[in-house]
């Protein structure tokens, strides 16, 4: 198939990218290892021997970084519909983390515990139609938020994807109504042009 030119151009930014090349200088597998690096630097999220849920996981950057932060005494679940290659300190479900069957195996996976912190990534594929994106992006959001409500401990913290445009202030006001504290970041990694902000959501209330 013959690349387009908005295609072209797409893979000569990735590849001039400066945290491209500094992921396969440090060895992680995306360029989106860096964003939860800084994230979890400003806001403390992660600890050793944390159990840690990653939704929409593959290719596995922010398991990987999880995964050697919460050390041998921790452990990640990473889910996704696609396959991902296997990770020090992490386990991993393929499926969609919603069917019953995979929601069986996460809270099999818990043996009746609950995840200190649940992280997403999630994006949805991109149809070029920006108000259909815009809604399977909330959409995803809104799924995640249900997983939460299902699996995480009192107290604990929620970081996901956001992005900013239709439906994203009715999100926000829904997450608060679930957590002490929700702040919006937009780290170094995240493309200035990019609508993408991540929400850290603080203090699990239930």
């Amino acid at each position: 198939m013959p690349r387009t030119k908005s295609s072209a151009s797409w893979l000569s930014r990735h590849l001039s990218d400066p945290f491209v090349k500094q992921a396969q200088r440090d060895g992680y597998r995306s360029r989106s290892a860096y964003k939860l690096i800084e994230l979890n630097e400003k806001d403390k999220l992660i600890r050793p021997g944390m159990r840690i849920m990653d939704l929409g996981a593959a290719p596995g950057g922010w398991s990987q970084v999880a995964g050697r932060l919460v050390g041998e005494k921790g452990r990640v679940l990473a889910t996704d519909i696609l396959p991902m290659d296997e990770l020090k300190n992490v386990d991993f479900i393929q499926g969609d983390f919603t069917e019953e069957a995979i929601v069986q195996q996460v809270l099999e996976w818990l043996r009746g515990a609950k995840f200190d912190l649940i992280i997403s990534d999630i994006a949805p594929n991109i149809s070029g139609i920006d108000s259909a994106d815009q809604a399977r992006s909330i959409y995803f959001l809104e799924l995640a938020l249900d997983t939460v409500c299902k699996t995480l401990k009192p107290g604990a913290s929620f970081v996901a994807k956001m992005f900013q445009g239709s439906g994203s202030d009715q999100y926000l006001k829904e997450l608060r109504a679930h957590f002490v504290k929700v702040l919006i970041r937009k780290p170094a990694a995240s493309r200035k042009e990019s609508r993408e902000v991540y929400l850290v959501a603080k203090g699990f209330t239930g």
